[in-house]
C-alpha cells in the first residue's frame, strides 16, 4: 500500500479476505493510532469509526494485544523478515504498486506447496482446515474509504486532506460528501457521484479536471491559452487539427469561440464519440461547430434509437420512462387520510341504516287513541300534528276527502254581520254538535278555518266574547 492510513488498512483487509475466500472469528493488532483511536482500560479500545464499520460489515471481533507485551506477539516481527528475505531478495523489479500486488500473491499461492515445520503437513493443508473453522464472504464487499465531509468554494474546489479537487459548476457552494480511497477520491452530492479524480498525497495540491470549467471558458475562451488547466489538458490529435483549420477558415478569434463549441460536447458526450465526429469531417465543410455538434447529437440519437429496440418486446416503452420518486414520510399522509374517510363513510352507512330503521318503525306505530286526539309525528318534524283529517282548501269551504272530514255549509250564507259588527275584526262561528258527521273520536267540536270571519275594528270586544263562546263549545281543545 502507498501508505499506513486508516483507507489503507481497509483496502488490505479487504484483499486479504477476498484472497482467502473466508472470514475469520478474530482480528488482531498491536494498537495502531489507524485503528485503535484510544487505549482504555485493559483491552478495551475506542476503535476508529471506519474500523469498527468493517468489523460489523464481516461480522469477526476486533481484539488488541496488551501495550508492551511482547509475548502475545512472538513470531510476527521474525515472519516479516522471513517474508522479505524469501520474496524481497534480491528486490523485485515492477513498474507500480498493481504490479507488486501481482507477484506477492504468486509468492502466496506458491508458498502452499512448502512444508510446515514438524513436516507432517503443508502449508496448503494447514490453511484449508482453518478455512473451514471460518465464516463466508457477505455478499456484499465492503466501502474501504474514509469519508469527510466538505463544502466546495467558489472556485469549484473542494478540500480533503489538504488537497484541493475540484468540482461540477452546478455543484458549487454546495455540501458534498469526499470519500478517499487508496488510488481515487470521490466527490457525492446528493447520493450521486459528481466527480472522480487520482488520489494525490502531496499537501497543498490541485488536482483539476478541464470538464468542470467548460462553462467558464465559453466567457473567457482567452482562458484556452492562459490556464493551466487547459495548457495541461492532453486532447487527442484530432482536436488540434480541428483548431487550426477553423482558425484558417474563420479567423483566429471567431476560430478559437467555434472550438471551445465543440469542447463543450465533452460535458454531454464522450470523448471518443467527438473526436470521431472531427474524424468524419475532415474535409473543408467540417471546418465548422455547427455540423460537428450535429453529426454527434444524431449519432448519439441513433446509438439510443438502438437501444430503445434492442429493448423491444421485452420492456414496454411506458416501463422505461417511468420515473419512481424517492419516498418520504407524507408519502404516509394519503393512507390516514383514506383511512379517515373509510371510518366517516362507515359512520354514515350505520347513521342511514339507523335511520331507516326509524322510519320504518315508525310507519307501523299506532295512531294515539287519547281524548285531545294529538301524537307526535314522525322524524324529521320538530312539531306536532292532530289526529283530525285536513280540510280541503276548495272555493265552497266543503271537504271533499272523506265523510269524516267533511263540512257542513255554514248558516247565514249571505255575509251579513250582526250586531252592527263591521270590518276590520275577526270572529269564529260555532257549529253545533247535531250538524257534526265525523267520527266519536275527533271530539264533541271542530274548529273549521273556513269560518273565520273579518269584523270591524270597532267591535274587538264581540269578537273576543265569541272566541270565548267558541272554546267553550269546542269542549277546551287547544287552539293553535
Amino acid at each position: 500500500m502507498p501508505t499506513e492510513r486508516t483507507e489503507a488498512i481497509l483496502q488490505g483487509m479487504v484483499q486479504a479476505f477476498e484472497f482467502f475466500g473466508r472470514i475469520p472469528r478474530e482480528v488482531w493488532w498491536d494498537n495502531p493510532k489507524t485503528v485503535a483511536a484510544q487505549i482504555l482500560t485493559g483491552r478495551d479500545r475506542k476503535a476508529n469509526p471506519r474500523y469498527a464499520a468493517l468489523a460489523s460489515h464481516y461480522v469477526f471481533e476486533p481484539l488488541f494485544c496488551m501495550p508492551a507485551s511482547g509475548n502475545e506477539k512472538p513470531v510476527v516481527e521474525n515472519r516479516v523478515k522471513t517474508m522479505q528475505r524469501r520474496w524481497g531478495t534480491p528486490v523485485p523489479r515492477v513498474k507500480d504498486l498493481a504490479e507488486l500486488n501481482e507477484y506477492l500473491r504468486a509468492c502466496c499461492h506458491q508458498d502452499q506447496s512448502r512444508r510446515s515445520s514438524d513436516s507432517k503437513s503443508t502449508i496448503g493443508e494447514r490453511l484449508r482446515n482453518d478455512l473451514l473453522n471460518s465464516a463466508s464472504l457477505p455478499k456484499h464487499r465492503f466501502d474501504a474509504c474514509v469519508r469527510c465531509p466538505a463544502t466546495v468554494d467558489k472556485y469549484q474546489f473542494a478540500r480533503f486532506d489538504n488537497v484541493h479537487y475540484s468540482v461540477p459548476r452546478a455543484a458549487a457552494f454546495k455540501a458534498v460528501m469526499v470519500k478517499g480511497y487508496v488510488d481515487r477520491v470521490d466527490i457525492v452530492r446528493d447520493d450521486r457521484i459528481v466527480a472522480t479524480h487520482e488520489r494525490s498525497y502531496e499537501s497543498g495540491d490541485q488536482i483539476l479536471d478541464p470538464l468542470h470549467y467548460l462553462v467558464t471558458l465559453s466567457r473567457r475562451p482567452a482562458a484556452l491559452d492562459h490556464s493551466n488547466v487547459y495548457r495541461e489538458w492532453k486532447l487527442p490529435h484530432v482536436f488540434g487539427e480541428l483548431r487550426t483549420r477553423l482558425e484558417d477558415r474563420h479567423g483566429s478569434r471567431s476560430g478559437v469561440r467555434q472550438f471551445v463549441r465543440v469542447l463543450q460536447l465533452l460535458g454531454e458526450h464522450s470523448m471518443a464519440d467527438v473526436a470521431r465526429a472531427i474524424e468524419q469531417l475532415r474535409g473543408p465543410e467540417g471546418a465548422d461547430a455547427d455540423r460537428i455538434i450535429r453529426r454527434v447529437q444524431q449519432s448519439a440519437a441513433r446509438r439510443h434509437g438502438s437501444q430503445s429496440e434492442s429493448l423491444d418486446g421485452l420492456v414496454r416503452d411506458a416501463v422505461t420512462d417511468v420515473s419512481v420518486p424517492s419516498p418520504g414520510l407524507a408519502h404516509f399522509d394519503s393512507f390516514l387520510t383514506s383511512t379517515t374517510l373509510s371510518s366517516s363513510q362507515g359512520h354514515t352507512h350505520d347513521k342511514t341504516q339507523r335511520h331507516d330503521a326509524a322510519e320504518n318503525e315508525s310507519q307501523t306505530t299506532p295512531t294515539a287513541d287519547d281524548r285531545s286526539g294529538v301524537r307526535q309525528t314522525g322524524p324529521g318534524s320538530l312539531g306536532i300534528e292532530s289526529d283530525i283529517p285536513a280540510v280541503s282548501a276548495a272555493a265552497d269551504g266543503v271537504g271533499n276527502r272523506h265523510p269524516s272530514g267533511q263540512c257542513p255549509s255554514i248558516a247565514n250564507p249571505s255575509g251579513e254581520l250582526s250586531r252592527g259588527e263591521g270590518s276590520g275584526g275577526l270572529r269564529l262561528l260555532g257549529i253545533g254538535g247535531d250538524e257534526q258527521t265525523e267520527s266519536s273520536r275527533i271530539g264533541e267540536m271542530r274548529m273549521d278555518c273556513r269560518t273565520v270571519e273579518c269584523l270591524s275594528a270597532g267591535s274587538t270586544g264581540h269578537w273576543q266574547n265569541a272566541l270565548g263562546d267558541c272554546v267553550g263549545e269546542l269542549g277546551g281543545l287547544p287552539w293553535i
